[in-house]
């Protein structure tokens, strides 16, 4: 009789990744990221142990998007007083805060459930090639 796995928390083992966004659609990166950070590509998936890993995305200043996306698609966010909504596009936000892109797009392909915040911990966005975790995808291979 075969039994069925089930990872334990303290047996998750953590890898880090790194996805480049330099000339890819945003959807796709963004699909990318949130099935590391979910760790459903990994056999040993568990949907209610987090048992993703980190992901470090790159070159988020170069993402492309489809279409007519570029001016038509719109991003809101709200003060939470009276006539506090703001808006702007994804070339606005692409030349504000390109990591910003990125993560809000990963995060609407998260679960909305508790472990949606530490899975976007693990999320690390640059904006150019340069990143911080040099050392740590160094140990991974």
């Amino acid at each position: 009789m075969q039994k069925t796995f089930m990872q334990r928390p303290q047996d998750v083992q953590r890898e880090w990744h790194l996805v480049d966004a330099k000339g890819r659609v945003l959807g796709e990166v963004a699909a990318e990221a949130a099935t590391l950070l979910i760790g459903k590509n990994k056999p040993t998936f568990t949907p209610h142990v987090d048992g993703g890993d980190y992901v470090i995305v790159i070159n988020a200043s170069e993402v492309a998007v489809t279409g007519n996306k570029e001016q038509d698609k719109m991003y809101y966010r709200h003060s939470g007083r009276p006539g506090g909504l703001k808006q702007e596009n994804f070339a606005t936000l692409l030349d504000r805060d390109p990591q910003q892109v990125i993560e809000r797009a990963v995060k609407g392909m998260l679960p909305k459930n508790k472990q949606q915040t530490p899975r976007l911990r693990r999320l690390k966005v640059f904006a150019g090639a340069e990143h911080a975790y040099e050392d740590k995808l160094k140990q991974a291979k």
